[in-house]
């Protein structure tokens, strides 16, 4: 399965010097072993940004190591604000090259080193529906698994639902 971190909240570290977040490595290694699992991980770090800073061009090279991938099974790390806009590029450039995989990106409302971060949870849930799902884009957040056109973040609630 590849594993394609991208940053967002999942991955930003609380400085508590002067009480902000932001990025030094990724979390990923205590994520993996933590959650015990056994499943093999092809691993790229594309970056480690904000969703909300995140560029067309960052997408396109999210897009990228997706389709260079040999695997069928690809998960992403990601902002939850964005995170739809790119599930939006990934289907659309899957499309265009004729490539059926099951892409599933997930994140996490608090960084994954604090309490009551979702962050381990919703990787589980990634890598669950990766296996499970039919070829196609994916969000997995809130114990859901999410159509790419049929999601958004409720900001106000701090979750994601369907559209329909």
């Amino acid at each position: 399965m590849q594993l394609i971190l991208t940053g967002g909240t999942i991955d930003k570290h609380y400085n508590e010097l002067n009480g902000e977040l932001g990025f030094g490595e990724t979390h990923m290694d205590q994520m993996l072993a933590q959650s015990r699992t056994t499943v093999d991980f092809s691993i790229s770090k594309v970056m480690l940004k904000d969703s909300l800073e995140m560029t067309d061009e960052d997408r396109e090279e999210i897009a990228s190591v997706c389709l260079k991938s040999s695997e069928s099974q690809v998960i992403i790390t990601h902002g939850t604000d964005t995170m739809v806009e790119t599930a939006q590029v990934l289907a659309a450039k899957l499309k265009e090259a004729g490539q059926a995989k099951s892409v599933v990106l997930f994140g996490a409302m608090l960084p994954y080193e604090l309490a009551n971060s979702d962050g381990l949870f919703n990787f589980g849930s990634a890598v669950a529906a990766a296996q499970l799902v039919d070829a196609g884009v994916y969000l997995a957040m809130n114990g859901k698994i999410f159509p790419f056109d049929d999601v958004r973040k409720n900001k106000a609630q701090g979750l994601f639902e369907t559209l329909s």
